[in-house]
This record gives C-alpha cells, sequence and structure tokens, in this order.
C-alpha cells in the first residue's frame, strides 16, 4: 500500500519559515521523482517544487523561486519543502506528489497571516 504523508504545515506570520516533510512508504522511493504541490481556495492545483530521483535537478514555480527548496533522502524515504520568506499567497493545502501525478498524500495546510 502506497503512502504520502506530510508534515510540518502550520500557521505563520508573513516573512516567516516553514518546513514541510513528506514520509513515503510502499514505493521504491529511489527511483521515483518527488514534487510538492498547492492549492489554494477557488484556485487549481500547481506545481510548487520538483526534484528527481538523484536530485540532480531541480525545478520551482516562478513564484516561489529564490525562497522554496526542495530536497530528499533517499535512505530515509523522505522529501522536504523548506519554504522562506512566506507571504500571504502562499497560503495553501500543500500535497507531496510521487511519480509524476501518480500517487499523492493527503495534504497539510499552510497558513501565512498576521
Amino acid at each position: 500500500q502506497v503512502q504520502l504523508v506530510e508534515s510540518g504545515g502550520g500557521l505563520v506570520q508573513p516573512g516567516g519559515s516553514l518546513r514541510l516533510s513528506c514520509a513515503a512508504s510502499g514505493i521504491p522511493f529511489s527511483m521515483y521523482a518527488m514534487a510538492w504541490y498547492r492549492q489554494a481556495p477557488g484556485k487549481q492545483r500547481e506545481e510548487v517544487a520538483f526534484i528527481t530521483s538523484s536530485s540532480s535537478r531541480t525545478n520551482y514555480a516562478d513564484s516561489v523561486k529564490g525562497r522554496f527548496t526542495i530536497s530528499r533522502d533517499n535512505a530515509k524515504k523522505a522529501v522536504y519543502l523548506q519554504m522562506n520568506s512566506l507571504k500571504a499567497e502562499d497560503t495553501a493545502v500543500y500535497y507531496c506528489n510521487a511519480g509524476m501525478g501518480r500517487f499523492w498524500g493527503q495534504g497539510t495546510q499552510v497558513t501565512v497571516s498576521s
């Protein structure tokens, strides 16, 4: 059974930081590209960050470049999203994704507000 479990969301003030984690099980994690998506109320789900299986390449949405960093630890079967300089427009449910859309986590809420 495939499981992707996100954690680390919460309420943070503008300019603050959060680190999201996603723990994977039931898949050959080191063979899968991973990504973080987010969905704000009334908006479509969008890809925020992507990382290849070997961490050789990453890609970011223009809206988060320079502020967010995706990383992974294949030994721990985990992927992370470090979010700095958070803005109100970063408020969304953040989802972990494996295999380019194949598997999804349940999501974790990130709220940026003063």
